[in-house]
Order: C-alpha cells, then sequence, then structure tokens
C-alpha cells in the first residue's frame, strides 16, 4: 500500500512539474517593459513562467555562442536570429517579427526637443546620449538618421554611449545627458509621450528595426517554448505590443 501511494505521490508531482515549467528568454532591453507584461499574462493563462533576461543583442549573441542557457531569444533586429539560425543554434522555421520598433529623440526635460528635432542643430546641449551602434539596433538607427540629416560628424564629440537603450534611456532620465535617442517604447504610454520632450524621427532615415524572435537550440525539445512562441502573436501580446507604440 505505502509503495502505491508513493507511486501515486511520484506521478503526480511529475505531471505538476509537466504542467509549470519556467522558460529562459533573453530580451532586447527596449523590450523590457512590454516583455513583463507579456510574460505575467504568459504565466496567467498558461501556468509557465518565462524568467526573463534583458540587454543588448549584441550581448545576447555572444553569450548564446558560448552555451548561455536561454531557450527563446527576443532580439532588436532580424539579423541576430537569422545568424543563429544560420550557425545551427536556433531553431529553424521559428524565427518571426513580433514587433517594429521606432526611434525617438527624447529629453527629460519638458519643451526641450522640438517636434522637428531641430534642437540637434543647436549648441543647447553638451552631451547627448545613444546606444552603442555596434551592440544595439537602435544606436545603429541613429547613426544612420543622423548621417541622413548630414549632423553625424557635428554631434559624434558629444555623444555619450550606453550599452543598450535602456543604460541610454537612464543617461537621459539622470540628466547625465540633456537628450538622446532610445527607442519610443521606453516613453510611450496610453497614446502619447508619458513625460518629457521628444521627437519621433521619421521612419524614413533609418531602416525598419524589424525585432525578431526565435526558439533558440536549446529550446528545441521544450514544449512551452513553442508555446510562449504561439502566445507572442496572440491577441492578448498584440495589444500589449501595440500600447507600447510598436508598429506591426
Amino acid at each position: 500500500m505505502r509503495a502505491l501511494l508513493a507511486v501515486g505521490a511520484f506521478i503526480f508531482c511529475s505531471c505538476t512539474l509537466a504542467q509549470s515549467a519556467a522558460l529562459n528568454v533573453a530580451v532586447a532591453a527596449n523590450f523590457a517593459a512590454a516583455m513583463q507584461e507579456i510574460g505575467a499574462a504568459f504565466e496567467s493563462e498558461t501556468g509557465h513562467r518565462a524568467v526573463l533576461a534583458f540587454g543588448s543583442t549584441g550581448k545576447f549573441y555572444a553569450q548564446i555562442k558560448n552555451g548561455a542557457p536561454f531557450q527563446i531569444l527576443l532580439a532588436a533586429d532580424s539579423q541576430t536570429p537569422l545568424r543563429l539560425e544560420r550557425e545551427g543554434l536556433a531553431v529553424v522555421g521559428t524565427r518571426f517579427t513580433y514587433a517594429t520598433g521606432r526611434l525617438v529623440l527624447w529629453s527629460k526635460r519638458e519643451g526641450f526637443v522640438d517636434g522637428q528635432g531641430e534642437v540637434l542643430r543647436s549648441d543647447n546641449f553638451r552631451h547627448i546620449a545613444i546606444a552603442d551602434p555596434k551592440l544595439a539596433p537602435y544606436g545603429a538607427a541613429t547613426i544612420e538618421a543622423l548621417s541622413h540629416l548630414g549632423l553625424l560628424a557635428r554631434l559624434t564629440p558629444k555623444f555619450v554611449q550606453g550599452e543598450n537603450v535602456s543604460q541610454t534611456y537612464q543617461f537621459v532620465a539622470t540628466e547625465n545627458a540633456a537628450l538622446g535617442f532610445i527607442a519610443l517604447s521606453q516613453v510611450y504610454s496610453q497614446g502619447k509621450i508619458a513625460r518629457g520632450s521628444a521627437w519621433v524621427v521619421p521612419s524614413e532615415l533609418y531602416r525598419a528595426i524589424h525585432q525578431d524572435a526565435v526558439v533558440l537550440a536549446k529550446g528545441r525539445d521544450n514544449p512551452v517554448a513553442l508555446e510562449f512562441a504561439r502566445f507572442l502573436r496572440s491577441d492578448t501580446a498584440r495589444r500589449i505590443i501595440q500600447a507600447y507604440g510598436y508598429e506591426g
């Protein structure tokens, strides 16, 4: 009888573990706020917990190459997931665009940034924050936009560079830089810029920031990873993504 009870308890525990599992997800820094909401909604709906790590896409790529235990990557670009797929580090056929990001010039100060970005041509600031263009797609988009505007050479000496857009945002929020280029999602709420002053950079000034997700090789045999990928394309997730100012 005791043996039967022990077997029954083992089966119950095994089922419980199968029904509720944690998933390691690497998430581009710009998507942090939206992902926290999506992660909570995913756990509420499925019982599975997404363990989230936020950082630069370039850093995540290096970590995944070195064996980091991530099972899904939400990148800030489309090239990195494709590269991982070609290198055998991501599951072919699982890559998709989950959001299209938008670049914004933002200042914590009300009225400092005008609606046309003309502040960039002024001498009213000593420092301007950007994300590292070698690691962060929003940084690369910044360089591209400034090049189109003919302002790159003039502004480069004023750059304060963050590893990712979260750090770049902090430089501006703490006023270590008067203004900076960040993701619109970081300062967008209820259909408008939530605080400070901003210029949403016209999309024709930089290549579209298509942000792709992919199931990584370490998540190949994990059904929760595939379930999370499906959830990321659900109406629930889509509403959250659009609420943070992303397109698509």
